[in-house]
C-alpha cells in the first residue's frame, strides 16, 4: 500500500497500532504530535521513538507499519503548513458511536495540553491572547462527558468542538511559525 496520496485515517493508524499488540487509541498521540510539530518540529527519527515507545516497542514490526507511522507525521506537518488550511485531527469518524469519538476528541486533547504543560511560562505569555484563550477552552474540553447519546444536538455539539480544537492547532502552529502557512495569495 503506497502512503503517498492516500490521507492516513484513525481506523489505518488504530490497525498498525493493533499490529503491534497496542489497543489504545491513536487520538492521544496525534495530540501530542501535533503540539510537538507546532512547537519544536519533532523529527521523524524522534517521532518514531516515541510512538514505539508508547506502543511498548523498540521499533515498528515491518516497514509498512514505519511507513504508516512516518507518513502519519508527515501528514500532520503538512496539513499545519498548508495555505488550505486543511489540517484535520486524527479522530474516530462517523463509523463509531458518539461516544467513541467525544473520547477520541478528548484523549486527543489530553494528549496536546500534555505537551502544552511542558511549555514555559515566559513562552505562554508571549502567545496571543486567542491561543491562550483556546487553550484555557481546551483545558475544559479536556473534562467534558463522553457519554453522549446518539442525538442531532450532540452530534453538532461534537462537531462544533472538533472545529474549535482544530482552529486551536492550527493557532498554535501559525504563531510558532511565522508566515506558515501563507494563506494570503502575493499580487502578480
Amino acid at each position: 500500500m503506497s502512503l503517498i496520496n492516500e490521507r492516513l485515517d484513525f481506523s489505518t493508524i488504530a490497525d498498525v497500532f493493533l499490529v503491534h499488540g497496542s489497543l489504545q487509541s491513536p487520538a492521544f498521540l496525534d495530540g501530542r504530535l501535533t503540539a510537538e510539530l507546532a512547537l519544536r518540529d519533532i523529527g521523524a527519527e524522534a517521532w518514531l521513538e516515541e510512538v514505539c515507545a508508547a506502543l511498548g516497542v523498540e521499533q515498528p514490526r515491518d516497514p509498512a507499519s514505519a511507513e504508516a507511522l512516518l507518513g502519519w507525521r508527515r501528514q500532520n506537518l503538512e496539513a499545519l503548513g498548508a495555505a488550505e488550511l486543511n489540517y484535520e485531527p486524527l479522530l474516530p469518524d462517523e463509523l463509531f458511536s458518539l461516544t467513541e469519538r467525544a473520547r477520541g476528541l478528548q484523549e486527543w486533547t489530553l494528549g496536546f495540553l500534555e505537551v502544552l504543560a511542558e511549555v514555559d511560562a515566559d513562552i505562554r505569555q508571549a502567545w496571543s491572547s486567542n491561543l491562550r484563550e483556546a487553550v484555557e477552552d481546551l483545558e475544559a474540553l479536556a473534562a467534558i462527558d463522553v457519554e453522549l447519546d446518539d442525538s442531532s444536538d450532540n452530534e453538532n455539539d461534537l462537531f462544533a468542538l472538533t472545529e474549535h480544537v482544530r482552529m486551536a492547532a492550527m493557532l498554535l502552529y501559525t504563531e510558532q511559525h511565522p508566515g506558515q502557512p501563507q494563506v494570503e495569495q502575493p499580487p502578480e
